[in-house]
């Protein structure tokens, strides 16, 4: 299996999940619309790292777009399509939830239906660990995510139940990989970790939803990359958690940052929002045992390289809008 589709290819996983691919001498076709969720600009310097190699090709669209989809399988014949174009974020998918089931429910069944008619067995979805709020933890994929909270993990529990129905009828070979607050250099910024960084080499305060008490299980991009690729091995049907099997309060991430980026953070606190997760936290037991894998990189070896990262590119970072 040596040509792959990454749909994402200039978001956050699906850039880096691309270049470890293209290191690996694979082909990747990648396909990405560059909607204006966050400043695109850090799109464009993720994409123009990928473009330095021969072996990826791009192409600009929505994977609501079925024709568009059509020519790519039908020019390319890919062997496996790995499915990382989301739209992302509990609170920003309150704000415009038919966004969010267009690309992430529709979108994903348009690339099931492809391979379906195109013959590709091999198909690698990107859920969330959204889906677990409310259960018992350290969260296990066998738990019933029936109640998701946002439109977010609305529509990314509608992907999951559709691929399932494609492997059932058609016999795709499918992962799922749920992934755990992934985090590091050329990161989201919206996210807490790059818009911390950010602010506070700024000089302006952290704006904390909550007490800054909350947990999350904060996983490097490189992991996550990494397992992601390492799901393209037949599994039949699975669901498997990626995450750092380790849960951390967002105050002790902070003093990471602080003690990196040297610096003394300021605060501005919010109210907790209701959509929000208070702890998350992985069991990464099927990870380890159908793809070999498990975190190597410690939270304090991520954030020291995402400093050091937003130092070095800083001239442009600088610029990039919050």
């Amino acid at each position: 299996m040596r040509k792959i589709l990454v749909t994402g290819s200039a978001g956050f996983i699906g850039a880096r999940v691309s270049e470890m691919l293209l290191e690996e001498d694979y082909q990747v076709i990648g396909v990405d619309n560059l909607n204006d969720y966050y400043d695109v600009n850090l799109k464009f310097w993720r994409l123009d790292n990928l473009k330095k190699y021969d072996n990826f090709k791009f192409y600009k669209f929505d994977i609501e777009n079925y024709e568009e989809l059509k020519s790519v399988f039908q020019l390319n014949c890919p062997e496996a399509v790995i499915n990382l174009a989301a739209r992302t974020g509990v609170r920003r998918s309150l704000e415009n939830p038919s966004v969010y089931l267009a690309t992430n429910s529709s979108g994903n069944l348009n690339l099931l239906e492809l391979c379906r008619e195109y013959e590709v067995q091999k198909f690698v979805l990107a859920s969330t660990s959204s889906l677990y709020a409310g259960q018992k933890m350290p969260f296990q994929e066998n738990l019933p995510v029936n109640t998701p909270i946002s439109p977010y993990a609305a529509s990314k529990k509608s992907a999951e139940m559709m691929a399932y129905t494609y492997h059932f009828l058609y016999g795709l070979d499918i992962t799922i990989l749920r992934y755990f607050t992934v985090y590091g250099p050329a990161g989201r910024p919206d996210m807490a970790v790059f818009r911390f960084i950010k602010w506070m080499v700024e000089g302006l305060p952290l704006v904390i939803f909550g007490d800054g008490q909350q947990e999350r299980d904060f996983t490097y991009i490189d992991d996550i990359a990494r397992g992601t690729i390492s799901a393209l091995k037949s599994s039949g049907y699975e669901i498997i958690n990626l995450g750092n099997n380790n849960p951390y309060k967002l105050s002790e991430v902070i003093e990471l940052m602080e003690k990196y980026a040297e610096k003394e953070a300021q605060f501005k606190y919010k109210k907790l929002h209701k959509a929000d997760m208070k702890v998350t936290w992985a069991d990464i037991k099927k990870a380890k045992k159908y793809l070999n894998w498990q975190p190597q990189f410690s939270l304090e070896e991520g954030i020291k390289r995402t400093v050091k990262w937003t130092k070095n590119n800083w001239e442009w970072i600088c610029k990039i809008k919050i």
